[in-house]
């Protein structure tokens, strides 16, 4: 079992991910692993997005890199659940907002093809597969529960962020660009709980 990061640790283990892991495939898309995760924060930022949801952008697929069962691939036949290994990981650190973006990215793929009568035209290959593995769109109660998360905004523009980042060859900052956001977001939530400062 991961052993729980400290706000001292938690910027230079995502550094490392990135640097060792990142030019990983990304699920059968045409873009790495981190040109995915970085494009995605791309995004936000330039959506004028908070802090928090840049954050979110950043990190949403970080469990595809700490899940104990792997990352997905195109023959898999169950779901490998990466969103809540990724919450898992980082819930003690980052707050809710971050959290939830990254645990319901996948079932805000689910509410999206419910929602939206164009939206699963717009899914790539992959992601139609690992929609599949993940329950296929959301049935009606389920649409009820989602909508009364108090961060639906934020984990549906997530969602959209993901969707959107699969461009290859784009040109993106490097994750020492938001290394400084990732921190400053650890630091005002521990600040908020009362523990001190990084």
């Amino acid at each position: 079992m991961q052993q729980l990061l400290t706000t001292e640790q938690i910027v230079p283990f995502l550094e490392d991910i990135f640097s060792r892991y990142g030019d990983s495939e990304y699920l059968g898309e045409p873009v790495t692993m981190s040109a995915h995760m970085l494009q995605c924060a791309q995004f936000a930022e330039e959506n004028n997005d908070s802090k928090e949801v840049v954050v979110a952008a950043l990190l949403h697929d970080i469990g595809h890199f700490t899940s104990e069962v792997g990352s997905f691939s195109m023959n898999d036949t169950a779901d490998r659940v990466h969103e809540e290994a990724g919450a898992q990981l980082l819930q003690h650190l980052f707050p809710a907002l971050v959290v939830d973006c990254i645990r319901y990215h996948v079932p805000a793929k689910r509410y999206l093809c419910k929602v939206e009568a164009d939206y699963f035209a717009g899914l790539s290959e992959a992601s139609v597969h690992s929609l599949e593995l993940q329950g296929g769109p959301m049935s009606e109660a389920e649409v009820v529960d989602f909508q009364n998360n108090p961060n639906l905004d934020a984990i549906v523009k997530v969602r959209r962020y993901d969707d959107w980042s699969k461009v290859p060859d784009k040109l993106t900052p490097e994750f020492s660009h938001y290394a400084p956001f990732v921190k400053e977001v650890v630091e005002q939530h521990k600040l908020s709980v009362g523990a001190p400062k990084l």
